[in-house]
């Protein structure tokens, strides 16, 4: 396929799960702050996603920009939060509204949301029987600095939507994990997400059409507390994998 991506965060955990599946599908662009430590058959970009000029150079030729960088950790203090997920998500922004990419898809965290697990909900809200779902229209309530972050870039994505015609998916991601779902541990099973259906969801936002939407990536677990139907619906997401599926 000849689509370009550009995929930022090339050496975590995310993007091996899309490259694995999707190396051969699309031309990529992959960029890290830091040199990589295996060898790509891509182009290969060193550059934090806070310097400007550099991810200007980066969007040449781009037609759809894949965002997974930033500082992931649950505790992450704000100080590193406010640079490496807020500054740096709205300057590959602004550098892909500045090169006029089509797409934009923005990897958000189930850390979004966190706070809807209270004390009343919890841990009723990962088992099967519970009817409870967050289906992408409730507001963010994030339970940590980070979890603000992904709200944070969410809404600078909103804005480039409106403001620049930018299409956007921002994918509320759950519990990533290769093999198998953690045992007993049931808000992972909950929020389990599989390699397999982690490559198929951002495989969809590449070649669906859309505006702007909020989706959960999870795979299709008997527990859960995301709702998935609208990834269904506007992207086409088809997961094949379940946490039931696994003796704990």
């Amino acid at each position: 396929m000849d689509e370009a991506v550009l995929l930022t965060g090339a050496a975590g955990r995310v993007a091996e799960a899309i490259l694995d599946s999707l190396a051969d599908a699309y031309t990529w662009r992959l960029l890290d702050r830091d040199p990589p430590e295996r060898e790509y058959a891509h182009e290969f970009v060193i550059a934090d996603i806070t310097d400007a000029e550099a991810l200007r150079d980066a969007m040449a030729g781009i037609d759809t920009v894949i965002h997974l960088a930033g500082d992931p950790r649950s505790d992450a203090s704000w100080d590193s939060v406010l640079v490496n997920n807020i500054d740096g998500t709205e300057t590959v922004l602004d550098a892909a509204t500045d090169a006029e990419v089509e797409k934009f898809v923005l990897a958000s965290s189930n850390h979004a949301v966190s706070g809807y697990e209270t004390d009343e909900r919890v841990p009723t809200i990962y088992r099967s029987h519970d009817a409870y779902r967050l289906d992408g229209t409730e507001l963010p309530r994030p339970g940590n600095f980070y979890g603000v972050s992904k709200a944070a870039g969410e809404l600078l994505a909103r804005y480039y939507h409106d403001v620049h015609g930018l299409s956007v998916a921002c994918l509320r991601l759950g519990n990533l994990t290769e093999e198998r779902p953690p045992a007993d541990y049931e808000r992972g099973q909950a929020m389990w997400l599989s390699y397999r259906d982690c490559a198929h969801l951002f495989d969809r936002c590449l070649r669906a059409e859309y505006d702007y939407e909020i989706v959960y990536g999870i795979s299709d677990n008997d527990s859960k507390y995301y709702s998935i139907e609208r990834a269904r619906d506007v992207l086409g997401y088809d997961p094949q994998d379940n946490s039931a599926y696994f003796d704990r």
